[in-house]
């Protein structure tokens, strides 16, 4: 009986610990379901996120293709628009300009048709100038149905580009203008220049899948500008040739009609000088005989002459040796400018000739109590000159000086090497000379308007005489002198 009891206790107690066993098991393998199905939320969580990522990958790059796709068309139309500009450059007729838009350029721009038109203002019409993929009907009916002329005036006044896609809130133009220019996408732009006719350039497409963005219209805004500025160019390039062509022209006319002045001139010149050389020679004939008889009588081999007789005869051949002198000056001015005087050019040593000189006007110098000095350095000593001619040149030009320079005054000679001649410098201290009257004293029978003047009588032959001799020596003669300070006279000789 205690063994049934104990053996059923013992079953019991087993049986307990089974189920306790069991209860434990259960509840370890709830654990653990749960910590599996964490696991698998968590795992479920994961491939979500990763599903996203990759859809933003997805996405990404298809953004990343898309920019790229824009940015290699932006390129492709920047160089294409680079090498039409550089095109359109290279001429300047305006007929040309418009021939440098080529389908190619078209093309590499993202459009296959085009057409410009310039607005002519006096027949009221648009000009066709570029037509590219287009019909001649097609163009016709662009150009002249009345309300786009309107259309198209009005927005050349606003100066704005349209396309297809600013004018999406303005359905029924945006389908009439691509109606009107056969295009499904299309970029119109105002052509202005600043002077002339203005237009407009179209681009278009045809293409539906062909999408019109902001860069496209720049590109286009860009090249309706470039043609305006070379509109401007070869308009202006055309108006200061045809100013050039007309001044060209008028020169034409102008020489020959100064050629003209200048042959007919050259006629009266040459009357001048036959008739002053004729002259000339009509009056020494008559001049040698006062002076000869009055010399006679002056001698008294006709008789004795009263005082009174000898004074008017001693008037007669002073006038005479003047008249002379006159006479001979005017024909040795008519010589030279015939080119009947033929400078006998030999080596010649300045020095030698200034002294000769200073020699024959030392009595005039002493007289008058003025000064005379020069320097000849070694350098400037050699000239090549007719030794007669050149030494009138510088009896007449102290001459001068001596007039118009008072007592106790100054005249200095210098001379320097200027290249392959000798400058020689001629200063006084006299009057001076006004600089208006500067230019004119080198003419025949100018004298200047003064005091000393009206007083000491002369010819104005000298200066003239002087000037035709330099210049026949290959020379030139010139002045600086200021009213009250005195002149120096300046002139050149060339050196063997």
């Amino acid at each position: 009986m205690l063994s049934n009891v104990f053996l059923i206790n013992l079953v019991a107690t087993a049986s307990l610990t089974l189920i306790i066993s069991l209860i434990i098991i259960l509840v370890l393998k709830m654990e653990k379901l749960k910590q599996l199905q964490s696991d698998v939320d968590n795992l479920k969580k994961s491939v979500d996120e990763m599903d996203e990522q990759a859809k933003l990958i997805v996405r990404t790059d298809m953004e990343l293709n898309k920019t790229q796709e824009e940015l290699d068309k932006k390129m492709t139309g920047l160089y294409a628009l680079q090498r039409l500009s550089r095109a359109i450059s290279t001429t300047l007729v305006e007929n040309q300009i418009f021939k440098m838009i080529q389908p190619n350029y078209l093309e590499d721009l993202g459009f296959e048709k085009a057409c410009a038109f310039l607005w002519n203002g006096k027949e009221k019409v648009f000009v066709p100038h570029v037509n590219i993929a287009y019909a001649q009907g097609e163009i016709e009916k662009i150009k002249s149905a009345p309300e786009l002329t309107e259309l198209y005036l009005d927005f050349i006044k606003r100066e704005r580009t349209i396309s297809s896609n600013s004018l999406q809130q303005n359905i029924m133009l945006k389908g009439k203008l691509g109606r009107i220019f056969k295009a499904s996408s299309f970029i119109i732009s105002p052509i202005l220049p600043k002077e002339g006719d203005k237009g407009f350039l179209c681009v278009g497409t045809e293409n539906e899948e062909t999408v019109i963005n902001e860069g496209d219209e720049e590109l286009i805004t860009i090249l309706a500008n470039q043609l305006g500025q070379a509109l401007d160019n070869a308009r202006l390039f055309e108006k200061t040739w045809r100013a050039q062509q007309d001044l060209e022209k008028k020169v034409e006319e102008r020489t020959r009609e100064l050629t003209t002045v200048l042959d007919e001139v050259k006629v009266i010149s040459k009357r001048k000088t036959d008739f002053i050389s004729s002259v000339s020679h009509e009056l020494r004939t008559p001049l040698t005989s006062i002076k000869g008889y009055a010399s006679i009588l002056l001698t008294g081999k006709l008789g004795n002459i009263p005082s009174e007789v000898r004074e008017r005869l001693d008037k007669i051949n002073r006038h005479s040796d003047e008249l002379v002198h006159l006479v001979n000056d005017l024909l040795d001015i008519a010589r030279i400018e015939s080119g009947r005087v033929i400078m006998k050019g030999e080596p010649l040593a300045l020095r030698n000739i200034v002294e000769r000189v200073l020699d024959l006007l030392s009595g005039q110098l002493k007289e008058r109590h003025i000064e005379c000095s020069f320097n000849v350095p070694e350098e400037a000593n050699a000239i090549f000159a007719d030794r007669s001619q050149i030494e009138r040149v510088f009896i007449n030009i102290i001459g001068n000086a001596l007039k118009f320079t008072p007592a106790q005054g100054k005249i200095t000679i210098r001379s320097s090497k200027v290249g392959n001649t000798v400058q020689v410098d001629i200063t006084d201290t006299g009057c001076g000379i006004p600089e208006e009257a500067q230019e004119a004293i080198f003419e025949e029978f100018y004298r200047v308007d003064n005091a000393i003047n009206q007083e000491v009588k002369g010819t104005g032959l000298g200066l003239a005489l002087v000037k035709h001799i330099v210049e026949a020596h290959n020379g030139k003669i010139w002045v600086k002198s200021k009213a009250g300070a005195g002149s120096t006279f300046g002139f050149t000789i060339p050196q063997p």
